[in-house]
């Protein structure tokens, strides 16, 4: 399992294929200033990182939102420039979820392009159970927007038990905080017409994710260093 401390070893071929894009396309980004140089290691060879692959994601999610180059720019500019790899990676989600659901029938191989990863039969079994992936004909029907989750998952090691009940949990509050958030917003545009409406919610609706994707994550990293606290209390006790 990777880890945002963990030193730089990927080549540019290496980047790129677990980004699933071109050598030419990450050389594009670095000579634009989107992606940071790499480190130079022996004979000048360049080592990439989590980070490079991190920012190249939540590129390629912005370019496929239909954001123009000068646009991405612009926009990773207002980033703070510490953010670490789950840092930008929270950006893609939120970038991620202004986009409608896409489901696509993919072959393995594009299958294997798109999780920027090889993928053996398990992986692709525990991609199913999750709900991720559904075999059809010639390939498999793949949640895009579920999929870069999934593929990350595989690597977490939590039982399948664990992520599903995981999974309902998130499910059931994140429904509640949706059915509680809408009640407030129809009681603010109640006097407005439906075009008004329409365009509140195109509005509110990243900025709406992106907040509970911030609160969500300070509070975890609350819990889990409350978590880390104590067990290093009773690991000392011991």
């Amino acid at each position: 399992m990777t880890t945002d401390t963990e030193e730089p070893t990927l080549t540019i071929d290496e980047l790129a294929a677990r980004a699933g894009v071109t050598v030419r396309t990450v050389r594009f980004y670095g000579t634009k200033g989107l992606l940071p140089p790499p480190v130079l290691g022996p004979r000048r060879v360049g080592h990439y990182g989590q980070e490079h692959l991190a920012r190249l994601a939540l590129i390629e999610e912005l370019r496929q939102q239909g954001m123009t180059l000068a646009g991405i720019e612009r926009y990773l500019r207002r980033l703070p420039p510490d953010l670490s790899p789950r840092d930008l990676a929270v950006h893609r989600a939120v970038v991620a979820s202004w986009a409608p659901d896409a489901v696509e029938t993919v072959t393995r191989h594009e299958l294997q392009r798109r999780a920027g990863r090889p993928l053996d039969g398990e992986d692709v079994e525990r991609l199913v159970a999750m709900g991720v992936l559904r075999p059809a004909d010639g390939g498999y029907e793949a949640d895009l927007g579920l999929l870069r989750l999934g593929v990350g998952l595989l690597d977490v090691p939590l039982s399948q038990e664990a992520i599903f009940a995981a999974r309902k949990v998130l499910i059931e509050h994140a429904r509640a905080a949706a059915r509680e958030l809408s009640q407030l917003f129809r009681g603010e545009v109640a006097e407005r017409d439906a075009r008004d409406v329409r365009s509140l919610s195109a509005h509110m609706q990243p900025l709406v994710v992106q907040a509970l994707l911030t609160a969500f994550q300070r509070s975890l990293r609350e819990e889990l260093g409350e978590w880390l606290t104590e067990a290093s209390r009773e690991s000392g006790a011991g």
